[in-house]
This record gives C-alpha cells, sequence and structure tokens, in this order.
C-alpha cells in the first residue's frame, strides 16, 4: 500500500510544481523502503539525501514562498451556476466537463438554443429578434428578459473564449517547462518504480523557475537524473521508455522505442507544434517584436510569448528526435521550420552588453528564416539547405545547435539547491521572499518599504544577485 501511495504522489507531482528536492525525498522514501533496499547503493542513497536534506520537510524553514503549482486558467464556475439560475433548460456541466471548452460551448449552445439565438451572431443591434420575430418562434418572454439572456450569453461566450485562449497558454507553460510529461498515463509511468523515479525528479528539476543572470539558466539533467536514469537501464522495460520519452525525447532515448510508439508520440509533438504556431501567430500580430534584436518593448506580452516558444523548441526537439530515429530525414530535407527565440529583457540585455557579451547570433538566424506560422501555413518554404546556409552566414553549426538535427547526448551537471527567489532574484530563505514579493521588489512596479533590514548584493553593474536579512549576513561574518 505504501509503495502504491508513494508512486501515485510521484506520478501526481507531474501535474505540479514541487521544488526537486521534495521529489527527490519521496524517491528516498520509495527507493528506501525494505523491499527496494536491496536495489539501492550506499553511493544512490548518498546522492538522494544531498538533494533531500534540503526538502521542505527537513528543512529549518519546513516552507517556500513560491508555489507548488502552475498557475492554472480560472475556470468560468460562476458564470456556468448564473445560467442554470437564468436557463429554464440549462442542466449544470459536471466538474470533468467544465474543464473542457469544448463541452462548454457545447452547453452554451444548449442555451442559445433555448431563445432561438444562434452561437455566431453576437451583435446586440443586428442579431436579436423582435417582438415579431420572437412570437414567430414561440419565445413567451419579454423584451426585457430577451434582452438580458442575450446580453449574459454574448458575455459568457466571449468567457468561455478567453478561459480557452488562457487553457492553451498553460499548457504551452507545461510543455515548454517539462515537454509532455504531463500527457504520462499512469500505466506507462507505474510500469517501473526506477522510470518512475527518474521522471519525477526530471520534470521537478526542469520546472524550477528561471534566475534573474547574465549567464545560462541551470540544466535539469544533474548527476542525481543521471544516476536515476542508470538505474532504470539497468533493468528497462517498453513502457518505461515510453513514459521517458515524453519527458526527455532525446534521439538515445526514443530510439528505444518500437515504431508504433514512435508514431504516437510523434503524432503529440506534431500537434503541440500545430497549436504553438498559432499561438506564436497571435501573439506575434498583436506585439510586432523586433525579430533582429528580440528585445522586450513596453506593451509587449513577454510572458505569453516565451511560455509559447519554449513549447514550440521543447515540441520540435521531440519532433526532430522521432523524424530521425523513424528514418524520416527526407521531410526534414523540405519542411525544417527552425528554432524560435524568446524576448530578452532589455536590462538584462544591457548588463549581458556590459559584462562583455552580445546578442545570441541564433537571434539572426531565426529573424532570417520564414517564421513558424509561415512555414505550416504553407505561405513560405524553409528548407534544412537554407537553415543551413543562414547558420554558416552566422557562423553557428546548425548540427550541434540542433537547428538541423537531434541534440548530442546530454551530460550531466553537479546538483544544485533549489533557490528561494523573488522575480528571479534570489532570497535567503522563504520568511523575506514572502515579505519581498508582499513589497513588490524586483516586480518592475513602484515598490513598498519593509520594516526588514535587508542587504542586497550586486554585482558591477548593478543588477541584484541575492538579498539577505542584515542579522543573517552579520551572523555568517
Amino acid at each position: 500500500m505504501a509503495k502504491t501511495s508513494t508512486i501515485r504522489t510521484l506520478y501526481e507531482s507531474l501535474q505540479k510544481r514541487l521544488r526537486p528536492e521534495d521529489v527527490a525525498d519521496l524517491i528516498l522514501t520509495e527507493l528506501g523502503s525494505s523491499k527496494a533496499a536491496t536495489s539501492i547503493t550506499a553511493d544512490e542513497k548518498a546522492q538522494l539525501k544531498k538533494a533531500a536534506r534540503y526538502s521542505t520537510r527537513r528543512s529549518i524553514y519546513q516552507m517556500s514562498s513560491m508555489l507548488d503549482e502552475f498557475r492554472k486558467p480560472v475556470i468560468p464556475k460562476r458564470q456556468v451556476n448564473k445560467a442554470v439560475e437564468l436557463f429554464t433548460t440549462a442542466r449544470k456541466p459536471s466538474d470533468d466537463d467544465l474543464l473542457d471548452p469544448e463541452k462548454l460551448l457545447a452547453f452554451l449552445t444548449g442555451l442559445c438554443n433555448e431563445i432561438k439565438k444562434q452561437a455566431d451572431k453576437s451583435d446586440f443591434k443586428a442579431d436579436r429578434l423582435n417582438t415579431e420575430q420572437r412570437e414567430k418562434c414561440g419565445l413567451d418572454i419579454s423584451r426585457r428578459r430577451y434582452n438580458k439572456l442575450f446580453r449574459f450569453l454574448v458575455r459568457f461566450q466571449k468567457k468561455i473564449g478567453t478561459y480557452a485562449l488562457e487553457l492553451r497558454k498553460y499548457r504551452a507553460t507545461m510543455v515548454s517547462k517539462s515537454s509532455l510529461a504531463s500527457l504520462i498515463t499512469y500505466e506507462d509511468f507505474a510500469a517501473s518504480r526506477n522510470a518512475a523515479c527518474f521522471i519525477a525528479y526530471f520534470t521537478a528539476k526542469s520546472n524550477k523557475r528561471s534566475v534573474f543572470t547574465n549567464d545560462s539558466q541551470e540544466r535539469p539533467f544533474d548527476e542525481i537524473a543521471g544516476m536515476l536514469l542508470n538505474r532504470f537501464k539497468r533493468h528497462p522495460c517498453a513502457a518505461g521508455w515510453r513514459a521517458i520519452a515524453h519527458v526527455m525525447p532525446d534521439y538515445q532515448v526514443v530510439e528505444k522505442l518500437s515504431d508504433a510508439d514512435k508514431m504516437d508520440i510523434f503524432s503529440k509533438f506534431l500537434t503541440v507544434m500545430v497549436d504553438m504556431a498559432g499561438l506564436l501567430k497571435m501573439t506575434y500580430e498583436t506585439n510586432k517584436f523586433d525579430l533582429k534584436t528580440m528585445i522586450v518593448r513596453r506593451g509587449n506580452d513577454s510572458s505569453t510569448w516565451n511560455a509559447v516558444a519554449g513549447a514550440w523548441n521543447s515540441a520540435r526537439h521531440g519532433w526532430v528526435s522521432l523524424l530521425y530515429s523513424l528514418g524520416l530525414q527526407e521531410k526534414f530535407d523540405a519542411i525544417c521550420p527552425g528554432k524560435v527565440m524568446r524576448l530578452m529583457a532589455a536590462d538584462v540585455v544591457r548588463w549581458h552588453q556590459a559584462t562583455g557579451g552580445k546578442i545570441d547570433p541564433n537571434t539572426g538566424v531565426w529573424a532570417e528564416l520564414p517564421l513558424p506560422w509561415e512555414v505550416f501555413n504553407g505561405e513560405k518554404a524553409c528548407t534544412r539547405q537554407l537553415v543551413e546556409t543562414v547558420c554558416e552566414k552566422y557562423d553557428i553549426d546548425a548540427v550541434k545547435t540542433g537547428w538541423i538535427a537531434p541534440r548530442a547526448e546530454r551530460k550531466t551537471v553537479a546538483f544544485t539547491p533549489t533557490p528561494e527567489l523573488v522575480h528571479g532574484v534570489v532570497v535567503s530563505n522563504p520568511s523575506l521572499a514572502a515579505v519581498l514579493r508582499k513589497a513588490g521588489w524586483f516586480s518592475g512596479k513602484s515598490a513598498k518599504s519593509v520594516t526588514e533590514a535587508v542587504v542586497v548584493e550586486r554585482d558591477e553593474t548593478g543588477a541584484a544577485l541575492k538579498v539577505s536579512v542584515e542579522d543573517e549576513v552579520q551572523m555568517r561574518q
């Protein structure tokens, strides 16, 4: 029973944003159980303890100021409840149906039928029925009530549209961080204890928040992830490889799959790419970024763009790996959509420049290639040859950088504890982080003063790197 409970908890963590240390603590409990004790070595246990010692259960703070879930779209429950109150034929959808925009639209269609309104006609002046038309349709309600119901349906339809869009953005954020981890079935996840432990830990590492820095972000495949993957490799199974391919679709992983599994996951990545291409187009047309610099300007929706760009790149990585694994490289010769660059904050760009850095040369490649939605819509061609030519122009190795081939095999990095962050700035403890976040520090907006005596550590350019309570600083000295 304990085993099932721990594995189920690890599986549920795929939909959340738990700290890797907390997941490592769960894994230590799972692998350290009596039945598994003989299969975990002292060195493996020591590596897991290196992370688990920082878990909230073992930490002196026993808390984190950061949310342990991704921010989900608000379900239009209030509007549904109001609809049930207003319409005589309305039957409240189930909780599961409330999560599905398509089923909400079907619910809306039923409401429209009650007042003989066409779902695609919502102009208050042009599309309402007059008294004669209402009588002809058998609507025995007053003009005032009819107008009230009509207005409600128009607002409800807009709300469903907003919810559907926010749900797509939410899914984009999930894919951007941890690929298709949220689509893994419990059966595949639980088929191998070792695969489950690796997937849960690697997903937690992938889901970590970005740190405000002018250096590269920490890579998720650290020494603990490498150890957990090697444990699975000693006793592999097909379901385990299939589950791992959802979260780490590297060529070295997907080549272990059957052709049927390859095609199934390939179609999932392709579906994500099609959806993200549409979101990229929508976001670009309402923002008009400078493609040559990708520097954020006031009013730009950089959060949406970066989430969708990350999801596109993540899905593209899996798509390319599977193309090669399936022996379909010739398809890539004709249709080779490029990677998408994220937007950079102007202060980060200046920080790069002040420390001798330059705009990523990959930005130049991105700016010259046809845009992803133009390629998918058939408006423009983007061949492998074109990508190679543009990469050569900017002195970029198109193969090693993943523009025309799967990424190179991952190398493990050292484990580092998850920092407490306030808008990307490292803070010394969760209590201080909660105070600074409430005060609005590092948010880019006007901040309130705080009563605590805090010390901000900055680099030579003045960028805030770390914040501590004054008492803690004196204790360290």
